[in-house]
Formats: C-alpha cells, structure tokens, sequence
C-alpha cells in the first residue's frame, strides 16, 4: 500500500488578509499535493476557508461574528473555495471529491463505516477527497477549532501514516517568536505534556480561528491514534515533500502507539460522554496500566443520567481525566452498588446482573 497522507491547510494559508479566497494560495498547494501524488502518495486533504473566502461575496465588510452569518457566508464560500479547488487540481489532470461533515457525523459508528467506503473508492479512482465541516448546517460555534480537530478525527479514521497540519509559523516556539527574539522552535516532541500545553498560545490570525492549542490537540488525538503529526509552514515548491519525509519547516509530533480500531476512535473521540464514575486509586491503576476492567469496587462517586449501554467519562480521585467506556448499569443502579466487593453485588442484584464489570476493558480507552 502506499504511503497515505492527510494535509490541512488553514483559513490563513488561503485567504487573504482582508478576506476573500487567494486562488494562487489554492493553486500552491493544489501543485504540492499533484507533486506528492506522483511520489506514490495517497493524499486526502482537509481545507478551511469557506467563511473566510465568502464573507466579501456576501457583502459583509469584515468577517462576521454572529453564527447565522457565518454560516451564511460559508453557504457561499464553499462553493467559491471548492471551484478553485476542482480548477487548480484539473490543471494537474487530477479530480477533487467534496465531503462535508459535522460532528453528528463522527458519533454514528454507521455513518463513519460508510464514509470510510466512500473515501476508499474515491482514492481507488484517483480522485482527492477533500473534507471541509458542513458550517452552513452545524449548530455549535466552530466546532473543529478551524479544521484542525476534524483532520487528526480524518486522519485516524483513514489510518494515514502521518497528518500534515500546515500553518502560518514554522511549528511550535517556546514563546511567540513574533514578540520574543528569543523563543526556540521545537524540533520534535515525543510526549504532548501540560508545559507544552503551556507555552501554545491563542489564534495566530483574525482570519483563522484556530490556534497553536488547537493543533496541539489536534496531535494529542492523531498521536493517540498512533498517526504522527507535522505542523508548520510550506511556502515554497517542495515544501510539502520535506515535511512528509521529516524535513520540513516546523515541528513533529511523534508517536510509539500503533493505530486504533474504528470502535475505539469512536469511543475516545467521538462519541458523547452522558455521565462521569469517580474512581479510587486501584481502580485507576488498573484501568490505566493494568489493562483490566472497571468493578463496581473501585466506584467512588456516581454523576449524571445514564443507562447502560452509554458512553461515560472515568475520573480519579483528582478530578482528571482517565478514559472513556461504554458502561454496564444505570445511573441509580451503580449508584447502590458503588464500593461493594464482587460477591456483595451478585448478592444484592442476583438475577439483574448481567455483567459483573461496571466497565469491560474491551469497551474501554484509556485517555490519560
């Protein structure tokens, strides 16, 4: 198989300060990726840009901030940013696929399978498949903090061997190298640690909406996944090359983990958590490093409205974090039980046990 790449290009790689598309940006980047077609690459690319390329179109002055605004002005700049994609690709005798999603999309195990089928056929024919969030129907205020989350979701579902996030700055500084002559660039990150996530500051354009965090998350779920990631710059031809093959002009972020199955990229990233267990320090360490299920003796507290069945977020004793799983009992059901050793359970419920794990370590993801 051959080497499968996904690439995000930012609003600000597209568009021009003042807003509307930069058809030479498009043609750019479209002339990479035909570059990296040719090297044997798979390339799936993921575009922002629709608000940003057509807000002017629309009429608006600057970039609008209700939401209704700017979904309207996606509703007319995604046809705008697709045409100059379709035309720059064509140039290169390549065809341009358009997916929109949202991320209604990603909780539906269904519907991502079938955009799995979908995507497969589209790179069996040699077509691009590029992926943009349906702005125009999304509800929640932007979503995929400009696309970044959505590519690292794309990227670990496609299984690609590395995501490509290109960027306005040459990767990750240990301060704003805009402002501080002094700030460093990190080559290569190898554990994403709360002092990285220190040093991200917030959006780097006020036509973008992402930011340095939001790429940093967005490589925290790629590298779960077991994708490594790249963001930085590609200004120049052959740009793009360099940074697939670890020599571009920003920062890697690396991975030892091997790629998820599509049920536990569901349940890690996708799918909505709809209460918290609180658990004790045994139980965390065998959740976490012991690769063992969750009993309802390492329960501490209980919160929100579940059944089983549902998906739920395991905290520890400190309030952070620890994964996700799909969970055997009711709210109030747990709540009587929570604390009692395996025989106490099974003396309490009897015949209502059906599954003595409050959480299976198959239906489980450690997030930590």
């Amino acid at each position: 198989m051959s080497t499968r790449l996904v690439v995000k290009i930012g609003s600000s790689s597209l568009t021009a300060a003042e807003g509307g598309l930069n058809r030479d940006a498009v043609a750019f980047f479209a002339s990479e990726i035909a570059d990296l077609r040719r090297s044997g690459c798979e390339v799936l690319l993921v575009t922002s840009g629709a608000v940003a390329a057509g807000f002017r179109s629309i009429g608006y002055e600057t970039r609008p901030k209700l939401l209704h605004e700017k979904q309207a002005a996606a509703a007319v700049g995604q046809a705008l940013l697709m045409q100059a994609y379709q035309e720059a690709f064509a140039a290169h005798g390549l065809t341009a696929a358009q997916i929109l999603l949202t991320r209604t999309d990603f909780r539906s195990r269904r519907a991502m399978n079938n955009a799995v089928m979908t995507v497969e056929e589209l790179l069996r024919q040699g077509v691009v498949p590029i992926f943009n969030e349906n702005d125009t129907v999304s509800v929640d205020e932007l979503k995929f903090g400009d696309n970044d989350m959505l590519s690292a979701l794309v990227a670990n579902l496609l299984k690609a061997s590395r995501l490509l996030v290109l960027t306005d700055i040459d990767g990750l500084y240990s301060g704003n190298p805009r402002t501080n002559p002094d700030a460093v660039r990190y080559r290569l990150v190898e554990d994403i640690t709360p002092e990285i996530y220190a040093i991200a500051g917030g959006a780097g354009s006020a036509v973008g909406t992402g930011g340095m965090r939001s790429k940093i998350d967005a490589a925290k779920i790629a590298t779960r996944g077991g994708v490594p990631v790249f963001v930085g710059r590609v200004t120049e031809p052959g740009d793009l090359r360099l940074a697939a093959q670890d020599e571009g002009k920003g920062t890697y972020f690396a991975t030892t983990l091997s790629s998820l199955p599509v049920k536990k990229q569901w349940l890690g990233f996708m799918s909505t958590p709809l209460g918290s267990i609180i658990v004790d320090a045994g139980a965390e360490e065998a959740l976490v490093h012991g690769g063992h299920s969750l009993l309802p003796v390492g329960v501490r507290e209980v919160q929100g409205s579940f059944h089983a069945g549902d998906v739920v977020e395991v905290l520890g004793l400190d309030g952070n974090l620890l994964g996700r799983g799909i969970v055997n009992y009711d709210d109030e059901q747990l709540l009587s039980i929570r604390g009692l050793p395996s025989g106490e359970v099974m003396r309490r419920l009897g015949e209502e046990v059906h599954r003595l794990e409050v959480i299976h370590r198959d239906e489980w993801i450690t997030l930590k």
